[in-house]
């Protein structure tokens, strides 16, 4: 719609110009109306070239077409010639300030230059030619300056909407990758959830159907093996309860990091019907949801495989707070006989991913882990920096 109003202005300004120059008031110097009639057909030429180029292809592949300051420069000749010479003519200088703006804008600098050079330059011989006055030799040039300069504005002007049209854009482009990071970390977050808190469970439950198979095969006690899998019952359902929690925590945050341990061992104590102590040093304070997640799973999976391998030993839990890091220690005796030594490398029960992807988490936090024996105990240490509490994994 605005390239038709543009040529329809400019169609009719042409024809208005040839009205003026032709017929209203033309020119009475001797051969000012034969160069007029030249020029005005020469501009005609040069206005059908600008619609060939521009208007008739797709938009922006006449930008870096050479023939398009070429058709302004003549544009810009012809109106030159015609509004020196005097008349209804002298009118044609619009068209040489419409050529100056449009190369100003449009085209390189040098081009803008040269195609206004060659207006002022056909303005100031024919100007001389015909005897033109000083409004002609000097306003006229004066007029199509203004024109390459509101050109320059409306080009720089331009380009400033382009880039910020193309940061808008990338802004939009990187804000939607963004969202689809954090959806994906998201993601990942709630599945190493329920992996850990389903490991835990069912490593727990897989402990107490081999027990419960020991009783039966070994002394064909079927209360105490009914015992077993009741309790065993009651840990699938405790499981499931603690996977809803789980789930429900990442939503709206957990219970501080020493109250969730103080559950998790008095639970341990009461399901495996062993000594679990815990205890805090120094003073406990708040940290960040991924911080107090990693250290609890990292204890219900040491749990676990305390009542896997160190079935009936005494087990303690230890959270230690100090001005640097946060150390959350579990020991658990070995039972006799035990020929482990030195650390271990961090593996779940089976082989699985349980404290290997405790260690993993902990390496987004600045943290470290270490499993291994000592003094006739099996001892884990996960370790992390009191700066985790600023830290975005």
């Amino acid at each position: 719609m605005l390239r038709t109003v543009n040529w329809v202005a400019r169609a009719l300004g042409f024809a208005w110009l040839g009205l003026l120059a032709f017929l209203i008031a033309p020119a009475h110097r001797p051969f000012a109306v034969p160069v007029q009639i030249a020029a005005y057909c020469l501009l005609g030429l040069g206005l059908l070239g600008w619609m060939l180029i521009v208007d008739l292809r797709p938009a922006g592949a006449w930008l870096r077409d050479a023939r398009f300051p070429v058709v302004l420069g003549v544009i810009a000749v012809a109106s030159g010639f015609a509004a020196g010479a005097g008349g209804g003519g002298t009118a044609m200088v619009a068209f040489v300030f419409v050529a100056a703006l449009v190369a100003g804008g449009e085209t390189s600098l040098a081009a803008a230059l040269a195609v206004t050079g060659a207006g002022i330059l056909a303005i100031e011989i024919s100007g001389l030619a015909f005897g033109g006055g000083y409004g002609v030799q000097l306003g006229f040039p004066v007029i199509v300056v203004a024109g390459l300069l509101i050109g320059r504005n409306r080009g720089a002007y331009r380009i400033q909407a382009e880039q910020a049209a193309q940061l808008l854009a990338q802004r939009d482009q990187l804000e939607a990758e963004q969202r689809r990071a954090a959806w994906i970390d998201e993601r990942a977050r709630i599945a190493r959830e329920i992996h850990d808190i389903l490991a835990h469970s069912l490593g727990a439950l897989g402990i107490q159907i081999q027990a419960a198979r020991a009783v039966l095969t070994d002394h064909g006690d079927i209360a105490r093996a009914d015992e077993i899998l009741g309790a065993a019952q009651r840990m699938a359902a405790e499981g499931l309860v603690d996977t809803r929690r789980a789930v429900h925590a990442l939503r709206a945050g957990t219970l501080p990091l020493d109250e969730e341990l103080a559950r998790v061992s008095g639970t341990y104590a009461q399901r495996y019907h062993v000594a679990a102590s815990f205890d805090v040093g120094g003073v406990p304070a708040p940290l960040p949801p991924d911080a107090t997640v990693a250290l609890l799973r990292i204890a219900q999976e040491s749990l676990v495989n305390a009542a896997k391998h160190a079935e009936g030993q005494r087990v303690s839990v230890h959270l230690d707070y100090s001005d640097t890091d946060v150390r959350l220690t579990i020991r658990n005796d070995l039972p006799p006989g035990t020929g482990v030594t030195g650390p271990a490398a961090v593996s779940t029960v089976n082989g699985g991913y349980g404290l290997t992807g405790m260690r993993e988490r902990l390496r987004l936090l600045n943290g470290t882990l270490q499993a291994g024996r000592r003094d006739n105990q099996w001892v884990v240490t996960a370790e992390l920096p009191r700066t985790a509490e600023h830290v975005t994994p």
